[in-house]
């Protein structure tokens, strides 16, 4: 798990998860294994035994007309105080907090400039 303030997670959101996987498959060697979440499966990427990243499906989670891109995501001490701040600071809320089982909590925000990231508490893994 990364520490406060770390880059911990970056993800591709895609409209062609199978074209994603061939390609990165293809030019770095990645491997991918499927895990399953409420809204179907999420896609592993590795790079050997490392889990470098998620590809996601963005249909139905991003703007229309959003192309495919890699989103970021900053660990955190606590989603929750985080977010209470990214407003007094200048930044906008894009999704309040939630849980994903098994992985942690997350919010997604606007910077004071506009670029959009992540935050995440992340479960601790026993």
């Amino acid at each position: 798990m990364a520490a406060h303030g770390m880059f911990n997670w970056n993800e591709l959101m895609t409209n062609d998860v199978a074209k994603a996987k061939a390609f990165y498959g293809a030019t770095l060697g990645w491997t991918f294994s499927d895990m399953p979440m409420q809204a179907g499966a999420y896609t592993l990427a590795h790079s050997g035994p490392a889990m470098v990243g998620g590809v996601m499906d963005m249909t139905g989670v991003t703007p229309p007309g959003a192309p495919p891109h890699w989103f970021a995501y900053i660990e955190v001490d606590d989603v929750d105080h985080r977010v209470g701040l990214v407003v007094e600071n200048g930044g906008k809320v894009l999704r309040p907090p939630f849980n994903i089982p098994n992985v942690g909590r997350i919010a997604i925000i606007a910077d004071a400039v506009g670029a959009a990231v992540g935050l995440m508490t992340s479960t601790p893994r026993s």
